[in-house]
């Protein structure tokens, strides 16, 4: 239900993200409140995921954007066939778009613009795609969006930018870094939100409250201690609580069986590829070890190597998180995802648990794009708490309209204002996609 604008902005928020929490892993969320959501540079839907059925939540998605045809295919094949594949600026010049009304836009604009690993940042054209995303906001009528990106974008001149435009267009925001493994994902993975509301202050709710803790010992270097925790957390989800009953995987292909075992696959190694993993056969081991124990099998680069990061071809542990899942976690030589008792990489299966997504998720495409859209997805367990919070905003709105009865349904055509058309322009003839191999 589309709900316009024509109550207080000083509307209380009525219940709590915990208790959203409770609810809706018990089942006892209404179903009834129909929630229509848009989800821009969806990918294979990781943030969809999260606001669905998969897990509790009823948010019907009206609409949706990719560039990337495997993965807006992925995207239909869960949620219905209403991803529009392209550039989302071509989309939007287009007078003939109609974008559906909505009560929230979520999404993630691509962040190698922000992203420590993209060294050519200054004048990145991807930077400025917050401008369409809040231009789809503006046009769909939405109360509430949910932005989504590295955590560095928090620190950067375009964030105050989305700040001043989203306050021109009358939200209150808040902003957060989260960690996956707080909320019950299987992987130290940390991404940065923005959430904006127009009729209550969205710092009643966000950011939600963790509802996992770390081992004993575990967390000096985490810094968002200020986030508390819900009344029954549990301890951090492992890697053996996500692919501990995953038997040895066969083949090295897309498999023709029902899940999981449709994407647990393996990879044909080089002798040499498998006597280095025999090399190191401990959890936690690393490149840095297989220096020290076969320097004969080390390759020249990681001989020379004095510094850097020590994940480069190591094992997982079983009673930790992952590391950080990317879109090439298959190679070892990447980052650490070598299984913690078995010689070989980690499967597509693997990664796309340690990423929440559920096994009946379907994918589509092949293994290398079906391995982009695990690896670029906002983890489908952390999207699930950041609903909760989304949730708990819109029913207190459905709460104090219920005798209003004031409902939009109609869809808006695109007109595009001046600001923002002069924006288009700017960006407009640079490839503002999200290129293929880098990572987020």
């Amino acid at each position: 239900m589309h709900i316009n604008n024509k109550i207080s902005t000083e509307l209380p928020v009525v219940t709590s993200d915990e208790q959203v929490y409770h609810d809706r892993l018990a089942g006892r969320l209404n179903n009834k409140l129909s929630l229509r959501v848009i989800d821009l540079f969806a990918g294979a839907g990781g943030l969809s995921a999260g606001f669905s059925c998969f897990f509790g939540h009823h948010f019907t998605p009206v609409w949706a954007n990719d560039f990337n045809s495997y993965a807006a295919e992925s995207y239909n094949a869960n949620f219905g066939a209403h991803c529009r594949v392209g550039d989302i600026v071509d989309i939007l010049d287009n007078p003939t778009t109609i974008i559906p009304k909505a009560d929230v836009v979520i999404g993630g604009p691509p962040c190698q613009g922000f992203s420590l690993l993209n060294k050519n940042k200054e004048g990145d054209a991807r930077k400025q795609l917050w401008i369409p995303f809040m231009d789809v906001v503006r046009l769909s009528g939405a109360d509430v969006f949910v932005m989504e990106n590295v955590p560095e974008l928090l620190s950067s001149l375009e964030c105050r930018e989305i700040y001043a435009m989203a306050n021109s267009m009358g939200f209150r925001l808040v902003s957060a870094k989260l960690c996956a493994a707080d909320y019950g994902v299987p992987q130290i993975r940390w991404r940065a939100f923005i959430v904006g509301c127009k009729f209550a202050d969205p710092q009643a709710v966000f950011p939600p409250k963790k509802t996992h803790f770390p081992h004993k010992g575990y967390r000096q270097r985490f810094v968002e201690s200020y986030i508390s925790y819900i009344a029954d957390a549990q301890p951090f989800r492992t890697v053996k609580d996500a692919i501990g009953d995953l038997p040895v995987p066969q083949g090295t292909t897309l498999r023709i069986e029902a899940p999981p075992l449709n994407l647990h696959f393996g990879r044909t190694p080089t002798a040499k590829s498998l006597e280095r993993y025999r090399s190191i056969p401990e959890e936690g081991m690393n490149r840095v070890d297989l220096k020290r124990i076969a320097p004969e099998l080390t390759p020249d680069c990681w001989m020379r190597k004095k510094s850097g990061g020590t994940d480069l071809f190591g094992r997982l542990w079983w009673n930790k998180p992952s590391v950080t899942i990317r879109t090439e976690f298959y190679k070892p030589e990447k980052g650490r995802y070598l299984h913690p008792v078995q010689d070989r990489p980690i499967t597509h299966r693997e990664a796309a648990r340690i990423q929440s997504f559920p096994d009946e998720f379907k994918f589509t495409g092949s293994k290398v794009e079906i391995a982009k859209q695990i690896g670029n997805a906002v983890p489908c367990q952390l999207a699930a708490r950041v609903a909760d919070c989304v949730y708990a905003l819109l029913a207190s709105k459905n709460e104090a309209i219920k005798s209003k009865g004031s409902i939009a349904t109609q869809s808006s055509r695109v007109t595009v204002s001046g600001e923002t058309e002069r924006h288009y322009k700017k960006i407009k003839g640079t490839d503002v996609r999200s290129p293929q191999g880098l990572f987020i």
